[in-house]
């Protein structure tokens, strides 16, 4: 139990870091850009990586590390539903639901993306 927490902790550094990295390397407008970015790439990584693990047998340890540790520290729904609220109480309705129809659709559409291409690779 306190392998996998470490490794959790050691992941989640790691994502967060990168989470951050992202943040302040893309200029920040109205429109939250990075936390898309993050979640997007985010959501096309695990779903490559979950199909993977299944089909290749990867270990607990692994996924522990990057699925649950990295991606759930590099990806944000904290920060995404935050911006998003902000959007609406600066009265800008229209883009806070274009923020969150974009976010959602296109997390849902490249998890599917990663996970069929996850499901053709044949790596070991």
């Amino acid at each position: 139990m306190i392998q996998q927490a470490v490794l959790v902790a050691l992941g989640g550094a790691i994502g967060a870091v990168l989470r951050f990295g992202i943040g302040n390397s893309i200029e920040s407008s109205e429109f939250p850009l990075s936390t898309i970015i993050v979640n997007v790439s985010g959501s096309f990584i695990l779903g490559m990586l979950a199909v993977m693990a299944i089909n290749n047998g990867y270990s607990e340890e692994l996924m522990l590390f990057f699925g649950t540790g990295l991606l759930g520290a590099f990806t944000t729904m904290s920060t995404f539903s935050l911006e998003t609220l902000t959007l609406v109480k600066n009265d800008n309705y229209t883009l806070a639901l274009v923020y969150a129809s974009i976010s959602f659709v296109l997390c849902i559409l490249f998890a599917f993306v990663g996970w069929e291409l996850g499901d053709r690779l044949e790596i070991g």
